[in-house]
C-alpha cells in the first residue's frame, strides 16, 4: 500500500472517531494523564515556553499543557482531522484557557515558520504519522535550535491489558491478518529503539528512550469500559460491524468477563506500559 493510500485510510479512520473521542475525551483524560504528566517532564516543559503538540486530537495534551507554561507561554495543538481540532477548541474554550491556538494540518506539512518552538510533542500520535520520517523531519524544522521533541507510543500489546484483553477476544471471531510492522498501527514503534531510529536519521541529537510504567484508570463501569473501547477504534468497530447480533452479544460479554479483575468500585485500573522517546535539534 502506497503512504498515500495510507495517509486518506489513516485520516478516514479519525474522522468517523472523532465524535466519539469527543464523547469520552473526560474519560481518556483520566487515563492518560499520568502519560501526560510524564511527557511534560520529560519534554522539559516549563513557564513560557512555545509548545507545538501534533496530532493533539481531541485537546490532550495541548490543554495540560497550556496549564503548565502559564500566561507567559503558548500551545498550538494540531491534529490532521478538522473534527478533532474543532473538539479540542471547544473544550478550550468551555475551560476558559486562552494561551493556546489549534490548527488542522499534517505531521509533515507543518504551517509555521523554522525555529518557532521551544518543545514539540506528540502523545500517542507518532504511530499513525503516514511516513514518520518526514514528519519528524518537519517537526525538527519547526524546533528552535537547542529545544526538544519527545513522544509518546504504545510499548507492546503482550504488556497493555487495556488493548489484549479485547483484541485477544475479537480476533477468535474475526480473522486477523498479519500486520504490515511499518503500517499505521498503535503498536508501530512498540519495539525498543524502533522509534528512536527514526528521530536520529531525521537529524536529532541527544536522543535517549525509557520505558514508562503506570496504571490506566478510570471511574468508569466494565461496561462503559466496553462501551467506550468498542466506539472509540475504527478498527475495532469495523470488525464488531462484521459480526452476527448474537457474536456481538458474545464478545461484548466475554470482553467484560476478561476485564472484570481489573475493576474495583473506584473503576477500572489496568497496568499499562509506554515508550517515551526525546531527542533534541542540534544548536
Amino acid at each position: 500500500m502506497t503512504t498515500q493510500i495510507q495517509a486518506a485510510d489513516t485520516l478516514h479512520e479519525w474522522q468517523e472517531s472523532a465524535k466519539y473521542w469527543k464523547k469520552h475525551s473526560a474519560t481518556i483524560h483520566s487515563m492518560f494523564a499520568p502519560l501526560t504528566r510524564a511527557l511534560i517532564e520529560d519534554a522539559g516543559i516549563k513557564t513560557g515556553d512555545l509548545v507545538l503538540d501534533v496530532a493533539g486530537g481531541a485537546g490532550e495534551p495541548s490543554l495540560t499543557i497550556a496549564g503548565v507554561v502559564g500566561p507567559t507561554g503558548s500551545v498550538m495543538c494540531t491534529d490532521a482531522v478538522e473534527e478533532m481540532v474543532v473538539a479540542a477548541q471547544r473544550e478550550a474554550h468551555e475551560r476558559g484557557i486562552e494561551n493556546i491556538d489549534f490548527r488542522q494540518c499534517t505531521a509533515d506539512s507543518l504551517p509555521f515558520s523554522n525555529d518557532s518552538f521551544d518543545v514539540v510533542v506528540s502523545r500517542l500520535g507518532a504511530m499513525f504519522f503516514p511516513d514518520p520520517l518526514d514528519a519528524l523531519r518537519e517537526m525538527l524544522r519547526v524546533t528552535k535550535p537547542g529545544g526538544t521533541l519527545t513522544f509518546a507510543v504504545w510499548h507492546k500489546s503482550e504488556l497493555n491489558p487495556y488493548s489484549y484483553l479485547v483484541t485477544r477476544v475479537v480476533s477468535r471471531y474475526v480473522p486477523v491478518p498479519a500486520a504490515d510492522p511499518d503500517a499505521p498501527d498503535a503498536f508501530r514503534f512498540a519495539d525498543a529503539g524502533k522509534l528512536a531510529a527514526i528521530l536520529k536519521r531525521a537529524g536529532a541529537t541527544d536522543i535517549s528512550e525509557r520505558i514508562f510504567r503506570f496504571q490506566i484508570e478510570a471511574p468508569i463501569s466494565v461496561e462503559e469500559f466496553w462501551t467506550m473501547r468498542s466506539e472509540v477504534s475504527e478498527t475495532l468497530r469495523e470488525k464488531l460491524k462484521r459480526l452476527t447480533e448474537e457474536q456481538s452479544l458474545r464478545v461484548a460479554q466475554e470482553v467484560k468477563d476478561n476485564v472484570r479483575p481489573f475493576s474495583s468500585d473506584n473503576g477500572m485500573s489496568f497496568p499499562a506500559e509506554m515508550i517515551i522517546v526525546r531527542g533534541r535539534k542540534t544548536i
